[in-house]
């Protein structure tokens, strides 16, 4: 459904809009990229009567997904070095991965194939952090998705860059050519404390204040990354951050494993965000986040998927339920992160600590038509007592079928269970994916 204006009747719908309601035999009005009216299917103006209609009558409709940690491109190393804790993983196994293949058609081909692996689950925004971001966003535009580009900063050389200053260069050089992109928003991703140095974060947020972009960098993701800031520094990576001034409205911390209460605290007061990302914690035995812990002090905290090679999937409907029954574990408690929490992790938390919350992140009149739809008649489904509830404890990212973002349906499930996408053949997908598998396995081999 590409027209200018169409009507989506759902059986359920979810604004995501302050308390968890309900709505139920909904219409939902879209001119253009825009939302222009929520109505009961039964109380749809007259106006709107000869409109198309998109048939979601089995359906949730929800907000698009907000995935607030993802490097995208490195789906090309999906399951590439599993099963190592992060700093083998990164230092014998991803970093000199990434030193042979990483170019700039390495990053826009993964970022395609993930593009499409995330408008399949219902993720129509992310917030990305990777080497040469112009092909990011060459491919995001081409698929028509949402992105958030972190320009990456650290200190050692790669194929990208040869040091902190010409990653800053070079980033906002792609920012400034890509600015005027609707579907863009931009962020200086300096890697993490541990790869950049006081002197280049000092640099960066120099120009991340002058071009009022945020700060978006990996933060207290394991414990040894702790130990070693206390021997290098004598504190905390986060006390470290704060001293130089880049902890505030405009940071967002991915995996935030290890924090105390008076980090919280802190994070709570300076308004930073949280990119919790569950899966990737304990498939790298980081450890459970106190996610829980860190909304009670006041922190807004996101969903993140973080890349495929340490997930190994894109899929926030498996970060949903998974936080939410860590969190139960976490504090001992059942009542802990309910589902509707979880929900909103995943969509209007996502949408504030990008600053995108006036556009996205829920739905409703006057916000941009950022949409998914999720079928819940399958038998496996049934009996369905509530839709909040089944989204994020029984769903998964098989029963999307309607993925819009800015008015435009960009991926659909067909009624035989293939995936079509509006802006690109699964067929040119399949062959990207199988030319990269095939170079990378026969170089592997050659190695060895």
């Amino acid at each position: 459904m590409n027209s200018e204006h169409f009507v989506i009747k759902a059986r359920w719908l979810i604004p995501m809009e302050g308390a968890d309601t309900l709505l139920e035999h909904a219409a939902l009005v879209i001119e253009a990229d825009n939302i222009v009216g929520i109505f009961s299917q039964s109380a749809l103006p007259a106006a709107f009567s000869d409109w198309p209609v998109v048939d979601c009558q089995q359906h949730v409709l929800l907000p698009g997904l907000i995935n607030l940690h993802a490097h995208t491109s490195m789906t090309l190393l999906k399951g590439y070095a599993d099963d190592y804790a992060l700093m083998p993983w990164l230092n014998q196994h991803i970093w000199p991965a990434e030193k042979q293949w990483v170019s700039p058609t390495f990053v826009h081909d993964g970022s395609l194939l993930a593009c499409a692996e995330m408008l399949s689950g219902g993720v129509t925004t992310f917030n990305d952090m990777y080497f040469f971001p112009q092909s990011t966003m060459d491919a995001v535009l081409r698929m028509g998705m949402r992105a958030h580009i972190g320009l990456v900063v650290m200190e050692f050389a790669t194929q990208y860059a040869a040091d902190a200053m010409t990653y800053i260069r070079l980033g906002t050089q792609a920012r400034d050519a890509y600015k005027h992109e609707p579907l863009l928003s931009f962020s200086f991703a300096p890697h993490a404390p541990y790869t950049v140095s006081d002197k280049s974060f000092e640099q960066l947020l120099t120009y991340a204040e002058q071009l009022n972009l945020g700060i978006h960098t990996h933060l207290h993701e394991t414990e040894a990354e702790i130990t070693q800031s206390l021997t290098q520094y004598g504190v905390r990576p986060l006390a470290r951050l704060h001293a130089l001034g880049a902890i505030g409205p405009n940071t967002v911390l991915a995996h935030g494993v290890h924090l105390e209460p008076a980090e919280l605290t802190l994070l709570a007061t300076q308004g930073a965000h949280i990119a919790h990302c569950p899966s990737s914690n304990l498939k790298l035995a980081s450890g459970i986040a106190p996610i829980a812990a860190a909304m009670r002090a006041g922190v807004n905290v996101g969903l993140g998927t973080d890349g495929s090679a340490s997930n190994n999937r894109l899929d926030l409907w498996q970060e949903m339920r998974t936080s939410a029954l860590l969190a139960k574990v976490k504090d001992q408690n059942a009542a802990s992160l309910p589902a509707y929490q979880a929900l909103q992790m995943a969509t209007i938390h996502g949408a504030h600590a990008l600053g995108l919350q006036a556009r996205i992140g829920s739905l409703a009149v006057g916000k941009q038509a950022d949409m998914v739809a999720v079928r819940l008649d399958a038998l496996d489904h049934l009996p369905c007592f509530d839709p909040i509830s089944h989204l994020v404890y029984v769903a998964g990212r098989e029963h999307v079928t309607h993925t819009w973002v800015n008015g435009t349906l960009q991926y659909q499930r067909t009624a035989a269970g293939l995936a079509h996408f509006t802006q690109i053949a699964t067929e040119e997908l399949f062959a990207i994916a199988q030319q990269w598998q095939l170079k990378i396995q026969s170089a592997r081999h050659t190695a060895h």
